[in-house]
């Protein structure tokens, strides 16, 4: 026998259910502190060891900021074809 319950929620709805805390103040000000920081960085090399002190998730979190930086570059650059290429890690 198969079950299925489908619930129709908003995040911030399903994280109160759940009596998970709202973090989404301490979300905008690493955003605001990330994109303050990138600002003028055009340099790859100063983008990865600013992504090294962050690494918030540690070699994971590493790998998808470079992926981030990556994809940026490459759009900056006119590649708007960009990679949809997924790894598995």
């Amino acid at each position: 026998m198969k079950i299925t319950i489908e619930i129709d929620c908003t995040p911030e709805e399903a994280r109160s259910f759940m009596g998970l805390p709202d973090v989404s103040a301490a979300n905008n000000v690493y955003v605001e502190n990330l994109t303050a920081a990138m600002r003028g960085v055009s340099d790859p090399g100063q983008l990865q060891q600013y992504a090294s002190a962050l690494a918030p998730m540690g070699q994971v979190g590493l790998k998808l900021f470079q992926n981030f930086v990556e994809g940026g570059m490459k759009m900056a650059a006119g590649g708007a074809g960009g990679s949809s290429k997924k790894s598995a890690d």
